[in-house]
């Protein structure tokens, strides 16, 4: 895997004596073994633990009151640099981090603006462009799905995507969405993901795509037990269904842990804002030796020409999240 050129704005540095780099992690709702975004990240700050030999303090939330109270507790116990995973932290990372300057603090998907704070987002339009099209190229009965976790504008952010790239390789594509829930237990609904999948299904879709964290894992299955497709998405999920997952839109969350970890340690930590996206390899589409025979050699021709056209301007992914609509 490429380490990740990351993007830059709005820096200061802040450097640790080695005695005071002691990290810590607070995963948010799902756990750190949802098998997708928590656990992308899980897999990031264990290889650097392996490596390095440095071990690291975490705490998996379960409801939103322990949020705040579990990112102070890591600081007050000299955590440093305190990860915090997932946009829902940030309230807390913003407030925490205010209360203890000297301390290094990161976040992943949401941009917190304090000078010790390092924010680090993706570009999950962009990559879900290029799973749309795989759907679209994969499906049989022009109709692919979307199911998304908590309806949250982020959420909103990969549909968006997923639906550009469906329409730009077939216009007259018809595209079924459902988002699970408007609460954090969206995240960690196997169950419901399974009802709303057999539902698409019954509707005629033959692909979908879940951004949905472990709520995902319930779509996979039906996907399976249906004979039907399904994409993943945040870590590489090829592995769970071989032959049925037609691909992964992958969110480089475990390179990006590994890269705050190691930055820290060396004293080149920067707080601002990291944004990854293709040009960054921040996120990408998945294809190994489980979705090796899904993916035809023209499916991987045109996905990699529209990755090179979005790098290069050619083709303008439209960002949900800059004015919450959906437009190409």
């Amino acid at each position: 895997m490429k380490i990740i050129k990351l993007a830059v704005v709005a820096l200061s540095a802040t450097v640790l004596c080695a005695g005071d780099f002691k990290p810590a992690v607070v995963f948010d709702m799902g756990g750190k073994f949802d098998k997708s975004f928590n656990e992308g990240v899980y897999s990031g700050i264990e290889k650097f633990k392996k490596e390095t030999g440095i071990g690291y303090k975490s705490f998996e939330v379960t409801n939103a009151t322990q949020r705040e109270q579990a990112i102070r507790k890591m600081a007050k116990r000299g955590g440093n640099p305190v990860l915090g995973i997932g946009f829902a932290q940030g309230p807390a990372i913003d407030k925490v981090a205010g209360e203890f300057p000297k301390t290094s603090f990161a976040i992943i998907d949401m941009v917190v603006s304090k000078p010790n704070v390092q924010s680090i987002i993706f570009k999950e339009h962009e990559g879900s462009f290029l799973v749309g099209m795989l759907a679209v190229m994969a499906s049989k009965t022009a109709k692919v799905g979307f199911i998304g976790g908590m309806d949250i504008p982020l959420i909103r952010r990969f549909a968006c995507g997923y639906e550009q790239g469906a329409k730009y390789t077939n216009s007259k594509i018809e595209i079924i969405q459902n988002m699970t829930g408007s609460t954090p237990s969206a995240w960690s609904d196997p169950s419901r993901g399974g009802e709303l999948a057999k539902g698409q299904f019954d509707r005629g879709v033959d692909v979908i795509f879940a951004a949905a964290g472990g709520t995902g894992i319930g779509v996979y299955q039906a996907a399976k037990d249906a004979g039907k497709l399904a994409i993943g998405v945040d870590s590489n999920q090829n592995y769970l269904h071989p032959g049925t997952m037609l691909t992964s839109m992958v969110k480089r969350v475990d390179v990006a842990a590994y890269d705050l970890l190691k930055s820290v340690q060396t004293g080149t930590f920067e707080a601002g804002i990291r944004s990854l996206g293709l040009a960054e390899d921040g996120v990408a589409w998945a294809l190994d030796e489980h979705n090796k025979a899904l993916i035809t050699d023209a499916m991987k021709k045109a996905v990699d020409q529209a990755k090179a056209d979005i790098i290069s301007g050619k083709i303008k992914v439209h960002d949900y999240m800059s004015d919450n609509t959906c437009k190409y």
